[in-house]
């Protein structure tokens, strides 16, 4: 009797172990945290056509977390200050941000475009955004790793 209950207790644990595995593979990974750019692709013809690198001490970082998203961008060449703070949904493979507080040159663009809404493909250590055009091909991602 002894060995069946310890080889049901042995199945138990094994099922358990297992299914919490397949969960993990399952669920989606998370956005939360602190992301690096690593380099922009432009597109022709829904394919990556060029990729543009970051140089001479350019740096954008973006932190996500609870629903909210902030980024800042550094550019040497650039003497405007680059930032913004606001909220961000994802869902069925696009990310929506919603800026709420920028920079001046920022705060323009804003002013124009409330919505920033990409195509978004995520793994555990990167992800990439994903400009459309009206004809509904892309153009231009930003691709991002997970720093923090």
């Amino acid at each position: 009797m002894k060995t069946i209950l310890l080889i049901l207790v042995g199945m138990c644990s094994y099922l358990a172990i297992t299914q919490e595995n397949d969960k993990s593979n399952i669920e989606p990974y998370n956005l939360d945290g602190v992301w690096e750019l690593k380099h922009q692709f432009i597109y022709e013809d829904n394919h990556i056509a060029d990729t543009i690198l970051n140089q001479n001490g350019y740096r954008q970082v973006k932190m996500y977390s609870k629903g909210k998203v902030m980024w800042t961008r550094y550019d040497p060449k650039d003497n405007n200050e680059w930032f913004g703070y606001g909220t961000y949904t994802l869902k069925d493979g696009i990310l929506e941000e919603r800026l709420e507080y920028a920079s001046g040159p920022m705060m323009k663009i804003v002013d124009t475009t409330k919505v920033f809404r990409f195509e978004f493909i995520l793994d555990a250590n990167t992800y990439q955004q994903i400009d459309i055009n009206e004809e509904g091909h892309y153009y231009h991602s930003e691709n991002y790793v997970r720093i923090k």
